[in-house]
């Protein structure tokens, strides 16, 4: 069985200063949490941090369009015509690999809503939830190779290819 007390001490502690910090600095948290569950859910390492916070900054960005467009559009179902039109584009600009996380991108447009449309702080919480999800899989990573006995630069043994039968 895969252990995950590495990662579970990283995240634990840093979930807890997270809160802390933010919650003293008046810093969306929630918002942060998101994303930093999108990290892992994208598949972690460096593609899954560009690819989380690459589309979930799309995502804010489709958000305010969609508001905007609501506001200056005097048709009713504005807003819904825009989320509905972002929605349809947050989809298809899973065509370039940088945007291709479609979760992302909903996080982000959701995030803006939650947050009342408040641009900065959402992208700064989101910002910050990418990099919360990256320090806990590096940290996790090194905390896993101390308690396997590894040092943290060590890579797990390759597991040996099975025999042929010619040579078997």
């Amino acid at each position: 069985m895969k252990s995950y007390i590495g990662v579970a001490v990283s995240i634990g502690v840093l979930a807890g200063v997270w809160t802390q910090v933010s919650t003293e600095l008046g810093l969306v948290t929630w918002i942060a949490f998101i994303v930093w569950a999108g990290f892992f859910a994208a598949g972690g390492g460096r593609d899954g941090f560009v690819r989380v916070l690459a589309s979930a900054l799309s995502g804010v960005l489709y958000g305010w369009l969609a508001v905007w467009f609501a506001g200056h559009v005097p048709v009713p179902g504005a807003l819904a015509i825009g989320v509905a039109v972002i929605a349809a584009a947050m989809c298809l600009q899973a065509g370039w690999h940088v945007l291709s996380f479609i979760p992302g991108a909903f996080f982000g447009a959701a995030s803006l809503f939650g947050n009342a449309v408040d641009v900065w702080p959402t992208v700064l919480a989101i910002v910050i939830g990418a990099v919360l999800g990256w320090a806990s899989a590096v940290a996790g990573a090194r905390i896993q190779a101390m308690v396997d006995g590894r040092s943290p630069a060590a890579q797990p043994p390759a597991a040996e290819p099975p025999a042929s039968p010619a040579t078997a």
